[in-house]
């Protein structure tokens, strides 16, 4: 069930938001089990079969959690009962999304002729295993609290972040699902969550897939062999670019938004990753759960920087390796991961010269190559092919480019125009909303002063333009790029 789509929208949120605040208050366990039932309809809504897999995964974890916690029944065990957690989990993530790919990985290497039967890729299967990975960590270190079943069924499938994040973790969220929302609290939650919601929905379905028409037959015709155009290169290669920024920022605002209405603040995950002057800073605005996550679980877990430079380098670029790798069973996700990890190790290398921009113009700079950096990687992760990514480069470098065909290159030049002014001048959704605290870890107080959002009658208009707009482009119903994920 899309965010995006119509039986969501008009069917089931309001009876999920009119079922939870009918129940909060004096029968808060009632709106939690409420909360509960509804994220296991819509996952269940796209296949019912793989809610039992997730259940049994929620099952096993739950039970594994319990007894790694220091005092569990583990006892001297707790260290292997906990690696044969990870392992479980792991092995189902594996199974589902990589078997395929190991298999067709290794005839091409050997010659044989393995096969398998294809696998459906349960839906969410890469957050919900890594939130539960964390989870585990956490109840072995002693840093998770008392709980019940049913909070720990809400942390995992809580339906704003179910699908496509953000990966939070159980300090976050198992505190706000048992606090009591007040009478007078409810009505501005709805108010903060729905403006947000809208906002992101019109990224998704009015900016990002209008300007998707214009980096789908590029790389499509890089795929079939036809080398572009060097504008259409790069009108493909930018327009992806921008559509994979408002498809995911938009994703992340209507989570963040969604949980609002419940009142419940979810981390932030997207903080305007294209005003990056470096690669280390994208990271941190760009999926910043998912860093997070590949932060306090793989790369300190590798040593971090605790053992000298080039054992922190090739600590980088593994888990980057492997970030790459969980994005998609593909060795142009590996390589895009790669590319990353050597972004980040060039970087941490000038770091240590101590060379970093002063003036504006040396930050502009910065921020421009920066973003070209972004651009070269994004076209491995939108080929479907090396051949088609090399295809892309060179016809973006003017190496064997073929004739421009682009019919729309003048609309799709003014497209691409006025949305590189718009990520690098205008605030992101939660500067926007800031007088609100829009996320758990955002802080208003470093923020740049600019325009911020007020319940008056003006932005309520403003509000209802949006929401017009965004109900006219409905009649084409696309998924979330991270879906696939």
């Amino acid at each position: 069930m899309l965010f995006n789509s119509p039986s969501f929208l008009f069917c089931f949120l309001p009876l999920a938001l009119a079922g939870y605040h009918l129940l909060r208050g004096e029968h808060s366990t009632l709106a939690r089990t409420w909360l509960v039932l509804c994220s296991f309809v819509f996952y269940a809504w796209w296949s019912p079969v793989y809610l039992l897999l997730l259940l049994a995964s929620i099952g096993a974890n739950y039970a594994i959690g319990r007894v790694v916690e220091p005092g569990g029944l583990a006892g001297r065990f707790r260290g292997g009962v906990l690696a044969g957690g990870i392992a479980l989990d792991l092995a189902l993530l594996a199974w589902f999304k990589y078997a395929n790919f190991f298999v067709e990985s290794l005839n091409a290497s050997l010659d044989t002729s393995f096969h398998l039967h294809a696998i459906l890729l349960p839906l969410a299967i890469s957050f919900f295993t890594f939130q539960q990975i964390a989870y585990l960590v956490d109840a072995h270190r002693g840093e998770t609290r008392e709980h019940s079943f049913l909070d720990y069924c809400l942390f995992v499938t809580f339906f704003p972040q179910l699908i496509a994040g953000p990966i939070v973790h159980h300090e976050e969220m198992l505190p706000q699902f048992a606090r009591r929302i007040e009478p007078g609290e409810a009505i501005p939650h709805l108010s903060v969550g729905i403006t947000i919601f809208t906002i992101g929905l019109f990224k998704k379905v009015v900016i990002a897939d209008a300007v998707a028409v214009y980096a789908t037959p590029v790389f499509d015709a890089a795929l079939s062999g036809a080398a572009p155009g060097l504008a259409d290169a790069w009108i493909g290669a930018l327009a992806y670019t921008f559509q994979l920024y408002f498809d995911f920022s938009g994703y992340s605002d209507m989570a963040i938004g969604l949980g609002r209405m419940f009142g419940i603040r979810l981390p932030q995950n997207f903080d305007s990753p294209y005003k990056a002057a470096n690669m280390i800073e994208f990271w941190r605005r760009w999926h910043m759960t998912l860093s997070r996550f590949l932060r306090d679980y793989l790369y300190i877990g590798l040593g971090g920087n605790r053992r000298g430079p080039v054992r922190r380098y090739a600590n980088l670029m593994i888990t980057m390796l492997l970030g790459g790798l969980w994005h998609g069973a593909a060795w142009t996700f590996v390589f895009w991961g790669g590319l990353h990890g050597l972004y980040l190790v060039v970087n941490h290398g000038w770091r240590r010269l101590s060379i970093t921009p002063s003036s504006r113009a040396a930050r502009g700079g910065a921020r421009a190559l920066t973003f070209l950096c972004a651009v070269v990687a994004w076209v491995f992760f939108r080929a479907e092919s090396f051949d088609a990514a090399w295809t892309m480069l060179a016809s973006m470098a003017g190496i064997g480019a073929g004739a421009t065909s682009l019919a729309s290159g003048a609309e799709a030049w003014l497209w691409i125009v006025g949305l590189l002014v718009a990520v690098n001048v205008l605030p992101n959704t939660q500067e926007f909303m800031a007088d609100h605290r829009p996320a758990i870890d955002f802080d208003p107080g470093l923020r740049p002063q600019g325009p911020r959002w007020r319940p008056t009658p003006g932005y309520a208009l403003a509000g209802v333009v949006i929401t017009i707009a965004c109900v006219l482009h409905l009649s084409r119903v696309s998924e979330f790029l991270y879906y696939q994920f």
